[in-house]
């Protein structure tokens, strides 16, 4: 059975922890800095892993598991699910004023499975069609995964024209590269000039005719899943701290579990979230009810997972529930 840890009073990265339950995953041990536990914090701090500052073992205690999610004011739910629908309109908006050239550059971050990207590829959509219909040269891309310092002084010589916008989506590598983080910097200096340089010897930057330094006139915007101000290295912290100076911040504010449950309940009273399964209502409220009662031994708490659970009642609408629990819930310990 999965172990549960009430921590009676603790720290993480200088946030309190108290009379919080989260699943055990290793007890109390002494470390370089004093003593910790070690729980999954994915409810919590959008981490799987995390070691929990207690100062001796009487700070927590083992807890059954929670049975249910504790009762909520459904008036509090419904003002936090407008706070969060109002945030995603924000991005959108603020999506368009980065393509039509009014916002030089906006850095988006929240959790991963909460549809950060999807309202901006909907927009970049929709801006390349008519950048295709009226004969143009696409103006925009989407960049996602692992990008070297390398491919992205590339990507943004190709974006560099006024107008054009390069979105990077899940390269949080970038922002652990030194070399990566100076060229992203360079994009989005506040100056009139913004010149971006390749100082190093490259053959094939001379093979596709990239000149080592160019005038960056273009658009960017970063998804990511990282908080800036919990980033460990205060190198890294620094770059960041310049980053966010220089553009548009913008965080979704989805730190918790129940977030992200209100976030999915939100998108499905939209019909985007489960238009493809002919569900009628209670369908729909069984999905959301079984990853609100099982949010703690969910492998994520995302709109992927509600995907997920929807194809397995569509799939097997007798057996649903024991199917979703064996795939789609932690292994016990």
């Amino acid at each position: 059975m999965q172990a549960f840890v009430k921590i009676k009073s603790g720290s993480y990265r200088n946030q309190e922890v108290r009379d919080e339950v989260f699943p055990l995953i290793k007890q109390f041990q002494l470390g370089s800095k004093g003593g910790y536990i070690t729980v999954d914090g994915t409810g919590r701090f959008g981490k799987d892993k995390i070691r929990v500052t207690v100062a001796t073992p009487t700070d927590y205690e083992l807890v059954e598991a929670p049975a249910t999610v504790p009762a909520t004011d459904p008036a509090d739910d419904e003002q936090r699910m407008s706070e969060i629908a109002e945030r995603f309109d924000i991005l959108n908006e603020m999506t368009k004023a980065v393509l039509n050239g009014d916002i030089r550059a906006m850095i988006v971050a929240g959790p991963p499975g909460v549809g950060k990207s999807f309202g901006i590829e909907g927009e970049l959509e929709r801006a390349n069609l008519f950048d295709q219909i009226s004969g143009r040269r696409v103006k925009s891309e989407m960049i996602k995964g692992t990008a070297s310092a390398l491919g992205m002084y590339k990507a943004l010589y190709k974006y560099s024209d006024e107008n054009s916008v390069i979105v990077f989506d899940d390269c949080d590598s970038i922002l652990l590269d030194e070399i990566c983080l100076n060229l992203l910097k360079g994009a989005l200096d506040s100056g009139k000039k913004r010149r971006i340089s390749w100082l190093a010897d490259s053959h094939s930057l001379r093979n596709e005719g990239i000149p080592d330094q160019f005038d960056f006139k273009g658009g960017v915007i970063f998804i990511t899943n990282l908080k800036f101000d919990q980033m460990k290295s205060q190198k890294t912290r620094d770059h960041l701290d310049a980053i966010q100076s220089r553009c548009h911040y913008l965080d979704l504010t989805l730190d918790t579990m129940h977030d992200k449950i209100l976030r999915i309940k939100q998108i499905a009273r939209t019909g985007e979230l489960f238009a493809d399964f002919d569900f009628d209502q209670l369908d729909q409220d069984l999905i959301i009810d079984f990853m609100t009662d099982n949010q703690a031994r969910l492998r994520e708490v995302s709109l992927r997972m509600a995907i997920k659970i929807a194809q397995l009642k569509k799939s097997f609408p007798l057996k649903w529930v024991a199917l979703a629990k064996t795939t789609c819930m932690k292994s016990s310990v």
